[in-house]
């Protein structure tokens, strides 16, 4: 018999997306989407701002739907108040059958321009290609982002100036990175950008299996296999060192990790870091400035930062 399920979705402020996507992970395990039109949806012709976003949970249609209702709504008047810009909207409620679940959240991810070349394309959207366009196509399935979160946003917008000398990075006068790690790859969005970019050898790892298999898919979908290396294997167990190392994750893990991580680097390599939200920014800096790097770059958005460093020894 096909499940029904309830797609329960609550408008908030940007400063209270963080906490009210735990909040609903804790009530809803089977995953949720945050949709914020200002980086998700736009439309490349005409991008329009916002101040809120849509987190959406899902829950089955069964006796605890109305009590988790409830609570949701309790929640957010309770909390809602202490954030900026909130103002309490009844959750929407929309009730899809089982089949359709997995591929619902598909309606929000529409192609989304990452800097000045970059288009982030599903690949069930039509998109043409004009001028210096770089198409990246995507099917980050449901437990991976669409590369329009500000974390993977600021790796990539990081990544063109690096490899088309822009910015800050014009004075480096490097040629582009001949190898590059790149640590948690997720959908393996950053490492399909960097080979379409020009690097011929590209490593992606990850250590969950399920990333590791929609990477494999995406990296098909690119045509960039014969670049790009894909596993799942452990940081401590790479060999070698590369002109890039980006690493994606959370600051806690990026200050665990950082002799590993430096130890991939190069002299003179870049290694960028993101995930990092801006209350942690000084745990992650105070953690590198004794390691033999240069803090090249931080880039904000939000409340995420992203580090970019230049290994000096």
């Amino acid at each position: 018999m096909t499940e029904q399920w309830a797609e329960v979705s609550c408008e908030v402020p940007e400063t209270m997306i963080e906490e009210m996507s735990a909040y609903l992970l804790e009530l809803a395990p089977n995953g949720i989407i945050t949709e914020n039109l200002a980086l998700d949806t736009f439309s490349l012709e005409s991008v329009e701002t916002s101040p809120t976003s849509t987190v959406t949970a899902y829950f089955k249609e069964d006796a605890a739907l109305e009590a988790n209702i409830a609570r949701i709504r309790s929640y957010m008047l309770e909390v809602g108040p202490s954030f900026s810009g909130f103002s309490f909207k009844e959750p929407q409620i929309i009730f899809i059958k089982e089949e359709d679940w997995s591929t619902s959240w598909k309606v929000h991810f529409k192609p989304a321009r990452i800097g000045r070349r970059l288009v982030i394309k599903p690949t069930w959207e039509e998109f043409i290609a004009e001028g210096e366009d770089i198409i990246l196509e995507l099917d980050p399935g449901m437990a991976f982002g669409t590369g329009t979160h500000p974390t993977t946003r600021l790796c990539l917008e990081v990544l063109e100036k690096i490899y088309f000398h822009e910015g800050i990075f014009a004075r480096e006068l490097k040629e582009i990175p001949a190898a590059v790690l790149d640590v948690g790859t997720g959908s393996g969005i950053l490492s399909i950008a960097v080979a379409k970019f020009g690097t011929l050898k590209v490593t992606a790892i990850d250590i969950d299996p399920e990333a590791v298999l929609v990477a494999a898919e995406n990296i098909l979908l690119n045509g960039v296999g014969t670049s790009l290396q894909l596993s799942g294997t452990p940081l401590s167990l790479v060999e070698g060192r590369f002109d890039l190392v980006v690493a994606n994750i959370l600051a806690e893990a990026l200050v665990v990790m950082a002799p590993e991580l430096l130890k991939r680097v190069n002299q003179s390599g870049f290694l960028i870091l993101s995930g990092i939200l801006t209350e942690k920014e000084q745990v992650v800096l105070d953690c590198y400035a004794p390691l033999g790097v240069n803090l090249i770059e931080v880039a904000r958005e939000g409340e995420w930062s992203c580090l970019t460093y230049c290994r000096t020894i």
